[in-house]
């Protein structure tokens, strides 16, 4: 079977990889019919220092497909049926994991298409238990949207944020991935949205996503015009994802006991920190990372209410290496869809 398999640091190729065999108790065969890209498979793609892994590696963190066969005792899912997958092996036995908190296990056996073989193969057997059914109405080409994309913002926005009905948040690049995403969850609950982008060319775009306000951070201080559009109050939440570039300038722009969560660092993992400032503002700081399967299932079920994911491009396995290229360099407008 087709494997998008990376052999080195920026080299991709479509190789033939042994199909599984058939699933084993408590498995389910699903034939991957979409990957959705993200700045995990950037890191990849580069060879970050933190990853422990072995090549060739089959890349993939966010899929969608279909059943092809369930193994002996499964009983959630039907051949032909469609499904998302969780993309963390985690152990489904230690006290996160029994409390539905699975991206806290303590026993996760890496992150797949990091770490170890991801989804970008026609084949793949995973366990039961790290499979969501996807609604009628929602697509898989949207669905594949859903473990990463979606997940990621329910689970910042909701779990950690609590944002709330009304209140006012600061999106930074509102024209990737998840900021797209996280406007449209922000807006659907009356919220008052500030984006940034880098380049005028998005503002209208993300304007039709229902941000009342955008910033193009190449021209403007966006802490400054935060605090101008807050009449100096500044924002209720901060969602923030670029790292070190942004991050000193995110606090700036909370006002008095706001909540900054931030789940990415791609412009740099370092920054500084003015505890005074930090203390005497009463911030609130939440580290993010990934989402439980429950907030894939909210994900879906907002998708099958109407909340459809924006897609940048649709590309084919051979066009990878430069769709991950073009999101290094902030070009895309959404989300770039592998279809198999």
């Amino acid at each position: 079977m087709r494997a998008l398999t990376l052999v080195a640091d920026r080299q991709l190729i479509v190789a033939e990889m042994a199909p599984p065999p058939a699933p084993g108790p408590g498995e389910v065969q699903i034939r991957v019919r979409a990957v959705a890209l993200n700045h995990i498979d950037v890191w990849g793609y580069r060879g970050m220092a933190f990853a422990k892994r072995k090549l060739p590696l089959a890349v993939g963190a966010e899929a969608s497909g279909e059943i092809a066969a369930v193994g002996e005792g499964v009983s959630r899912f039907r051949v032909g049926q469609p499904v998302v997958m969780y993309g963390a092996l985690t152990c489904g036995a230690c006290k996160a994991c029994r409390q539905g908190r699975d991206n806290l296990c303590e026993n996760v056996g890496g992150i797949m298409g990091f770490h170890v073989d991801g989804f970008a193969r026609e084949i793949i057997n995973m366990p039961e238990r790290l499979v969501i059914p996807v609604p009628d109405g929602v697509s898989l080409r949207d669905a594949a949207c859903a473990p990463i994309a979606f997940s990621t913002v329910q689970h910042m926005l909701f779990d950690n944020a609590k944002l709330e009905p009304g209140e006012s948040v600061l999106v930074h690049a509102g024209g990737s991935g998840i900021g797209t995403v996280a406007i449209m969850m922000a807006k659907a609950i009356g919220c008052m949205v500030i984006t940034t982008v880098g380049d005028d060319s998005k503002i209208e775009r993300v304007k039709a996503l229902g941000a009342d306000h955008v910033i193009n951070y190449r021209k403007d201080r966006f802490e400054h015009e935060t605090r101008k559009i807050t009449k100096k109050k500044g924002v209720d939440v901060v969602f923030e994802h670029v790292g070190a570039d942004t991050f000193p300038g995110s606090l700036l722009s909370l006002k008095r006991g706001g909540r900054l969560v931030t789940c990415g660092a791609t412009s740099g993992p370092t920054t500084t920190l003015n505890l005074m400032q930090l203390f005497q503002q009463q911030y609130k700081i939440f580290g993010s990372f990934g989402a439980s399967m429950r907030n894939i299932a909210e994900s879906l079920d907002k998708m099958a209410a109407g909340m459809k994911p924006v897609i940048d491009t649709d590309v084919p396995l051979s066009d990878v290496a430069a769709a991950l290229t073009r999101m290094e360099s902030r070009q895309v407008f959404g989300k770039i869809i592998v279809q198999f």
